[in-house]
This record gives structure tokens, C-alpha cells and sequence, in this order.
């Protein structure tokens, strides 16, 4: 797998400060799409033992809340190989930090009704996320106004409460915007 770049102290993908990966290769080519350089797997830097150790480090300080994963696309399968040693290893160093990732794949349609039966690593990779955007950006539902999306047909999954639940969960913001959250 190849990476485009390592963003340290992002606050733009997920809560609070952050690390983000932005992995290269991606088959949706969504129209408007923020990051088309991305969508060439052959694209960037290799993703190495070194690379990970890179991220990890960066994710030390108690400040980071995180790591995100987008792209390109985390969840092409290629990636999602290439990426379950460092999730596994984020979670294992910190299990209090949250990993977001961000995927054109429908969680319930796509990630656990298709590659979930397909790929053995996929139940393993998405068992270490803790929240995913998922659906493809579709420039006529583009909406600057939403948080974390980039259009309106974007979800903003809870994955360990979806898991648990063996169905689809909202994370409490994204309900509470689609008036489906209830204390």
C-alpha cells in the first residue's frame, strides 16, 4: 500500500486534535471529489514498518485524540491489509484514542454484507474503529454546513455499538442531526 501524506494536528477529520492518514488508492472517483491525486494506488510513498512507527509516535502526546484513516480509500481491500498492523497497534498502545475512518463503502451494505464475507481481515480491521463516515461524496448533496461530511448523504457511524448491536447505530451526533437520537 502507499500513503499520500501524514497529517499531524489535524482538526478537521474527527474530534479534537488528531493524526491523519490519507491512504492512496480509491475505485469510487466520486464527481468533486477533494482528493482525485489520491485515487492512484501507485500514488505517494510506501507504507512501512517505518511509517507506522511514525504514526504511533505522533499519536504520544495526551492532546491527540486520535487517528483517522481516509484517502484515497481505507477500505479498498489492498488497504485494508496493509492497514490492520497499525490499527492493531494503535489500539494496543492506546486503547483510550479513538480511530476514525471515512469510506465511500456502505458500512452495512458494502463493508460487513460484502467484504466482511469475502475477506478475512475485514471483521478484524472494522472490529478497531471506533466511528466511520461512510458513503461515497456526491457533489449534488455537498452541504460545507455539516460536520465531519462533506455531503448530506454521508453517515457518521458508531462501529463498536453498531458491532454489538449487529446492526447499524448512528453515532449520537449524527443522530441527534437526523432527529433519530433518543436519551
Amino acid at each position: 500500500m502507499n500513503y499520500m501524506e501524514i497529517k499531524k494536528y489535524d482538526i478537521a477529520n474527527g474530534p479534537g486534535v488528531r493524526t491523519s492518514l490519507f491512504v492512496a488508492g480509491c475505485t469510487h472517483h466520486c464527481k468533486g471529489c477533494f482528493n482525485p491525486e489520491s485515487w492512484d494506488f501507485n500514488a505517494g510513498k510506501e507504507f512501512t514498518d517505518e511509517t507506522i512507527d511514525e504514526i504511533i509516535e505522533s499519536l504520544s502526546p495526551d492532546y491527540i485524540k486520535g487517528l483517522t484513516l481516509l484517502g484515497g480509500e481505507p477500505f479498498e481491500p489492498g488497504n485494508q491489509a496493509a492497514l490492520l498492523p497499525l490499527v492493531k497497534k494503535v489500539k494496543s498502545i492506546y486503547p483510550n484514542k479513538s480511530i476514525w475512518a471515512f469510506s465511500g463503502y456502505l458500512f452495512d451494505k458494502q463493508i460487513m454484507d460484502v467484504m466482511a464475507k469475502k475477506y478475512d481481515f475485514t471483521k478484524e480491521f472494522i472490529s478497531y474503529i471506533d466511528v466511520l463516515v461512510d458513503g461515497e461524496f456526491k457533489e449534488e448533496e455537498k452541504d460545507l454546513s455539516i460536520i465531519f461530511r462533506g455531503s448530506r448523504n454521508q453517515r457518521i457511524i458508531d462501529v463498536k455499538e453498531s458491532l454489538k448491536q449487529e446492526r447499524l447505530v448512528l453515532h449520537e451526533k449524527d443522530a441527534v442531526r437526523l432527529g433519530e437520537y433518543k436519551k
